[in-house]
C-alpha cells in the first residue's frame, strides 16, 4: 500500500503501523464505512392533519365498546359435553348465553401502540339442554347455570398497514373464570349433583376457551371493518381528491393517541402528482378535549393547488352577465380603443378572470388568510370575428377564511378584504385602471365570491369512521396551523356500522335438528 505523493520506504511504512495513532485512525475509518448504511436516516414527514384522542375521549369509545363486547360475548357457542361416570351417561348440549354482567371495565392507553380493555369480577348466566342414561332411566331437561369471577385481558395493537389505513394488527387475550354453578331439578337431580364436578368443571373450561376466539374475531374482523370506513384516498368533488393515509404507526401515550395523516389534495386527473410539505408542522399540546384535530398551513395550500392544476380557478363573464353598471364603466374607459374598431363598437364584452399562481393560505393566531395572484383580461368578442383584447390587468386579492368545522365536514367561508389591479404595460396604464378598482371589487363580492364559496360550502370528511361526529367545537388559529378541539358523538352504534359493511355469509349446510335417541358413550377430554 502506498500512499499519494512520494512512496514510502518499507521501514517508514512498519513505523506507521506500529505507531497507536496510526493503527487508530485505520480502525476509525473502517468502522465509519461500516457505519455508513445507518447513519441515512429516512426524512421525517409533516403531516397536514393530525389527529389526537384523548382519555376523554377513549372513555365515551368505552360506553359504546362495551356494549359491543356484550353483544359478542352472548353469541359464543360453546361445544356440546358428552361423557361417561360408571353407569351413567350424560349429553351437555345447546349452550347458549341468557344474561351477561360486566361491572367492572376499564379501557386506557398502553404505550407505545396499544389499547388495554379490562373485564373483571363479570358474571355470565347460561342455559343448556341435559340428558342422561343411567341403566334403563333415559332423563332430559334444561340446566341453569351460572359462571362468576369472570377476568377478561385483552390488548390491542394499532399500526398502519400497506394502504396507510389504521388496523388493529395484533390482540393478546387471557380469560379465566373463578367458579361456576348450576342449579339441577328434576327425576335424577341426586344424580346430577353427583356428577356436577365432572360437568361444570367441563363447561368452565370450554366457556373460557371460547371467550379469547369471540373477542379476536371481534377486533380483528368486525373492528377492522368499523375502521375500514375511514376514507383514505377519496373525491371530494368532480375535480380534485384527498389522501388521508397515515404516515407512521400511532404514537400512543398514557393519556393520548396521535394519528399523523399525509392530509394532501390531488386533481383527479393526475392522482400520482405530490406537493412537498415544507410547511409548520400541527402541535397539539391540549387534552381537555375528547378530541383534537390540526390542520396545517399545507393542507389548505395543497387543496388550492391542486384546484389550480386541475384549471378550475377560472371564471368568464360574457354579455349579459357582465353587470350592466361594470359594462358602461368599462366601455367609458377604453373609449378611445373600441372606438377604433369601429364594425365592433357595440359587440358584448367578455372578463375573463384566472388565477396565475396557486393561491396561498397564511395561518396566524390573529386568523386565517388566503392570498391570490390573478390576471383579468378584457377583451371586445364582435360576432364571426377573432376577440378583441381591450386590457390585460394583474390583480392582487387577500381573502380572510373562516374555518369551521360542523358534523364530520370540514368547511371554509371566504371573504374579500383586500383588492389591487394594476397593469401589466405601464405606470401611465395602472393610473388609468384606478377608476375601475371599486367597481371591480364590487363585482368579485357580489358575483365572483358567491360562486366560490358554494363550491367550499360542500367542505371535506374528516378521516373518521362512519357512525362518529363531532360536538361543540371549538377552532383556534397558531403560528403555521389551526387546531379544532371538540367531543365526540355516537349516531350510530359500532354493531349498526358494522352489520352493514359485513359480507352476506354462505349459507352453511343444514343440521339435523333431531336430538339424538341415545347420548354418546364415548368419552371427551375435558
Amino acid at each position: 500500500m502506498k500512499p499519494p505523493g512520494r512512496p514510502a520506504s518499507g521501514t517508514q511504512l512498519t513505523q506507521r503501523l506500529r505507531c497507536p495513532r496510526h493503527r487508530c485512525a485505520m480502525a476509525a475509518g473502517r468502522c465509519l464505512l461500516l457505519l455508513l448504511p445507518w447513519l441515512v436516516v429516512a426524512p421525517h414527514s409533516p403531516p397536514g392533519c393530525k389527529i389526537r384522542i384523548t382519555s376523554a375521549g377513549l372513555e365515551l369509545v368505552k360506553q359504546e365498546g362495551l356494549r359491543f363486547v356484550e353483544q359478542e360475548l352472548q353469541n359464543i357457542t360453546v361445544s356440546d359435553l358428552h361423557g361417561k361416570e360408571g353407569p351413567f351417561h350424560y349429553n351437555i348440549s345447546q349452550v347458549r348465553v341468557t344474561d351477561l354482567q360486566l361491572a367492572l371495565s376499564d379501557l386506557h392507553f398502553q404505550p407505545q401502540q396499544h389499547l388495554a380493555f379490562d373485564i373483571n369480577n363479570a358474571s355470565i348466566s347460561l342455559r343448556f339442554r341435559r340428558q342422561l342414561l343411567y341403566w334403563f332411566f333415559y332423563d332430559i331437561g334444561s340446566i341453569n347455570a351460572s359462571a362468576d369471577g369472570v377476568h377478561i385481558h385483552t390488548v390491542l395493537q394499532l399500526a398502519k398497514d400497506g394502504a396507510g389505513r389504521l388496523k388493529i394488527s395484533n390482540i393478546t387475550c387471557n380469560a379465566s373464570i373463578a367458579k361456576m354453578h348450576a342449579g339441577f331439578s328434576g327425576t335424577l337431580r341426586k344424580v346430577y349433583e353427583f356428577l356436577s364436578t365432572f360437568i361444570i368443571s367441563g363447561m368452565r373450561f370450554l366457556l373460557s376457551q371460547q371467550i379469547c376466539p369471540s373477542l379476536e374475531h371481534a377486533s380483528l374482523v368486525l373492528l377492522n371493518s368499523l375502521l375500514d370506513t375511514v376514507p383514505v384516498r377519496s373525491d371530494v368533488d368532480e375535480h380534485i381528491g384527498i389522501d388521508y393515509s397515515l404516515l407512521r404507526d400511532p404514537a400512543v401515550s398514557t393519556d393520548t393517541l396521535d394519528l399523523d395523516f399525509k392530509g394532501m389534495f390531488f386533481p383527479r386527473a393526475r392522482e400520482d402528482q405530490e406537493l412537498e410539505n415544507h410547511a409548520v408542522e400541527p402541535v397539539i399540546k391540549e387534552t381537555e378535549r375528547m378530541v383534537y384535530v390540526a390542520f396545517s398551513e399545507y393542507f389548505f395550500d395543497s387543496a388550492m393547488h391542486a384546484y389550480f392544476q386541475a384549471g378550475v380557478l377560472a371564471i368568464e363573464l360574457q354579455g349579459e352577465k357582465v353587470p350592466k353598471d361594470l359594462e358602461v364603466l368599462l366601455r367609458a374607459t377604453f373609449f378611445g380603443t373600441i372606438f377604433m374598431q369601429s364594425p365592433a363598437v357595440d359587440a358584448p364584452l367578455r372578463l375573463v378572470l384566472q388565477a396565475s399562481a396557486p393561491p396561498r393560505c397564511i395561518i396566524k393566531p390573529s386568523g386565517t388568510s388566503v392570498s391570490v395572484s390573478a390576471f383579468l383580461n378584457i377583451s371586445l368578442v364582435p360576432p364571426d370575428r377573432p376577440a378583441v383584447q381591450l386590457s390585460s390587468m394583474a390583480m392582487e386579492t387577500k381573502l380572510s377564511a373562516k374555518v369551521f368545522l360542523q358534523g364530520k365536514a370540514l368547511r371554509v367561508q371566504l371573504d374579500l378584504r383586500r383588492f389591487r389591479i394594476y397593469s401589466k404595460q405601464s405606470a401611465l396604464e395602472s393610473l388609468a385602471l384606478f377608476s375601475l378598482q371599486a367597481p371591480l371589487k364590487t363585482l368579485l363580492q357580489l358575483t365572483i365570491m358567491p360562486i366560490i364559496n358554494e363550491r367550499t360550502k360542500k367542505g371535506v370528511q374528516i378521516p373518521l369512521p362512519e357512525g362518529m361526529d363531532f360536538t361543540k367545537e371549538v377552532v383556534t388559529n397558531h403560528v403555521g396551523f389551526l387546531t379544532v378541539g371538540a367531543d365526540l358523538h355516537f349516531s350510530k352504534g359500532l354493531r349498526e356500522v358494522i352489520e352493514k359493511y359485513r359480507p352476506a355469509p354462505t349459507a352453511p349446510a343444514e343440521p339435523s335438528t333431531e336430538p339424538s335417541a341415545e347420548p354418546s358413550t364415548g368419552p371427551r377430554q375435558l
